[in-house]
């Protein structure tokens, strides 16, 4: 399994990672209905037979549910697992002591002493952003979680929260995005570069565009409206043609599919994908992204047709 290194951090994992949200989640992702427990195990362990040992996860995904299920997972495989989770700032919570006990309260789901990244989940008022970097500080400092990072944070409040914690010591490891084809923002604003500088890995969500990337979807298939509305400006009509350019290049590097070649589009901008897999067969799927690398020519060709799919 390719492997990344975030630099200032010194965290070494693999090029890309399993997002979790679905374990558990009955609202967006119908946990229970078409899938339930003994698929997301089976999920999670091909996911570790085809070397990957990422996990990311958060406080709210089902409610804690996605963490406890996780937590009973590692239970049978402790060892060389990668394990993030999130903090939700919510209006109510306001002091640093908040982060703390909610850390706490993951790790007990996660039957673990410390995470292996603690994250912020959104830079959400009214708290600034100062307080939650000290309490990123301090979560370090009490041994709860190896290093810590960011979630949907722009170019200056990543920098600021970087000076920040520098400020204590200690580096920020991560930002994680929502980035893919289809939502390229992260470069037009600045923030790949952002984080290139500052030595922040660009950890990326949604790199299959919530599935509209496979070839699943169309205007004569839609998404479900809980999925659909974060992507009001894509052209379902021109999705196709997308999803065909995905396929002849992925012809190229042993019949890989969209959703493999879409992966490795995002790998290739230097993030690390988290794509999530809700039974074996996909968490096989998505490996297949990585061992390989297209040609910049090739992302290049992709991206003037994805340019097209979205509506300006």
């Amino acid at each position: 399994m390719d492997r990344s290194t975030i630099p200032s951090a010194g965290i070494d994992w693999p090029a890309m990672g399993v997002g979790v949200w679905s374990w558990g989640d009955r609202l967006t992702w119908g946990y229970g209905n078409e899938y339930g427990k003994d698929d997301v195990h089976a999920a999670f362990e091909a996911s570790l037979a085809a070397g990957l040992s990422f996990f990311d996860t958060a406080e709210i995904y089902g409610f804690g549910r996605s963490e406890s299920l996780l937590g009973e997972f590692l239970r049978e495989h402790r060892n060389g697992v990668f394990v993030a989770s999130k903090f939700f700032p919510f209006p109510w919570r306001l002091r640093p002591g908040n982060l703390i006990r909610a850390l706490r309260s993951s790790l007990l789901r996660l039957g673990l002493p410390r995470v292996d990244l603690y994250q912020i989940h959104w830079p959400f008022p009214p708290v600034p952003t100062r307080v939650w970097a000290e309490a990123l500080a301090d979560a370090v400092g009490l041994g709860l979680t190896r290093a810590v990072g960011v979630s949907n944070y722009g170019p200056a409040l990543t920098r600021q929260t970087c000076q920040l914690l520098a400020d204590r010591g200690i580096p920020l490891a991560s930002n994680q995005i929502e980035f893919s084809l289809l939502d390229r923002t992260p470069e037009s604003t600045g923030l790949l570069d952002t984080c290139r500088e500052l030595g922040v890995k660009v950890i990326a969500y949604s790199p299959l565009a919530m599935g509209l990337l496979t070839g699943k979807y169309s205007s004569a298939h839609r998404p479900p409206p809980t999925r659909l509305r974060s992507f009001r400006r894509v052209d379902l009509d021109r999705l196709p043609a997308l999803v065909a350019a995905l396929r002849e290049v992925g012809q190229a590097y042993g019949s890989k599919t969209a959703g493999q070649v879409a992966l490795n589009w995002v790998i290739a901008k230097g993030a690390v994908p988290i794509t999530g897999a809700k039974n074996a067969v996909q968490a096989t799927e998505n490996a297949g992204a990585v061992g390989w690398s297209l040609s910049t020519e090739e992302s290049r060709h992709l991206e003037q047709i994805a340019a097209t799919v979205v509506r300006r």
